[in-house]
């Protein structure tokens, strides 16, 4: 009992915050963010990250157009005339649409800017998007409803200065469980180095010569440290934070240990046998 509940405690405060934790990034993810023209008789954009790739700097924003009012049919199904959407610059494309033919969604690439993906799990990236409908020629209200499907990110929104009638300032950064996931990899990197290394300064010191079970063990560290580190999500590139700050130190900690034990391990047994071993 006396080791029972302290770990019962652990395990329930672990939990809480866990829950915790969860909740508020689920709120996060399903936040809207809205901008904007109210009337009656406008245009409304749903704005949905997909996904976002840091390597090649863009995300994939998916559309959903509806108009309404006196601008639409078919309960906001199709457009009245023949609409127009135009987007900012660092969306790839405008939008057109026929009049009275059903609207569907459609996805386009936006441009990122700032931020390094070396800098991962820490980087983060800005960009902007924006709206003007033309309905039938004529300029008509537009409202933005945006939000964050892409699990990975978590984005930040505020109404953009802009001549659009609805734009939002967007900045994006690693998601909290990428986060805290990233850390404890480079945490559990530096534990299992620090294992290894008294390992072989106690085989070293000890003069126990070749003793395969503990080579078999750092050579399987060293390699299973690799296939480790490639879990980490968001596949990040080789010589990021997560490199720098203890993979790459790890991997070498590991790698001169196994060397050192494996020779001093042979000069142990080739020892003559009336010879003291060292550290006595």
């Amino acid at each position: 009992m006396p080791v029972l509940l302290p770990v019962a405690v652990l395990i329930v405060v672990a939990v809480g915050v866990g829950s915790w934790l969860q909740f508020t990034e689920r709120q996060a993810v399903d936040a809207v963010h809205t901008v904007g023209s109210s009337a009656a008789d406008r245009v409304d954009v749903e704005a949905v990250v997909q996904s976002v790739d840091a390597k090649a700097r863009e995300l994939v924003l998916r559309l959903w157009v509806t108009p309404r009012g006196a601008l639409g049919e078919a309960e906001g199904a199709a457009p009245v005339a023949d609409l127009s959407l135009q987007t900012s610059g660092a969306t790839h494309q405008d939008l057109e649409f026929k009049a009275h033919e059903r609207l569907a969604t459609t996805d386009t690439q936006v441009a990122l800017t700032g931020g390094s993906i070396s800098d991962y799990p820490f980087d983060t990236y800005d960009t902007a998007i924006g709206f003007r409908a033309q309905l039938g020629g004529k300029q008509v209200p537009v409202r933005l409803l945006f939000s964050n499907n892409d699990t990975l990110f978590s984005a930040s929104a505020r109404r953009a200065p802009s001549r659009q009638e609805a734009a939002l300032a967007l900045r994006l950064s690693r998601s909290g469980s990428v986060l805290v996931f990233a850390v404890f990899m480079m945490v559990v990197m530096w534990a299992l180095a620090a294992s290894v290394l008294l390992g072989a300064w106690y085989l070293a010191t000890r003069g126990k010569g070749l003793v395969w079970p503990a080579l078999a063990w750092m050579a399987a560290t060293l390699f299973a440290l690799s296939a480790f580190r490639n879990t980490a999500p968001g596949t990040p590139p080789i010589g990021c934070v997560l490199d720098w700050f203890a993979f790459l130190w790890a991997e070498t900690v590991i790698a001169l240990c196994l060397v050192t034990v494996v020779v001093t391990g042979v000069r142990t047994a080739l020892r003559p046998e009336d010879d003291p071993p060292p550290g006595r």
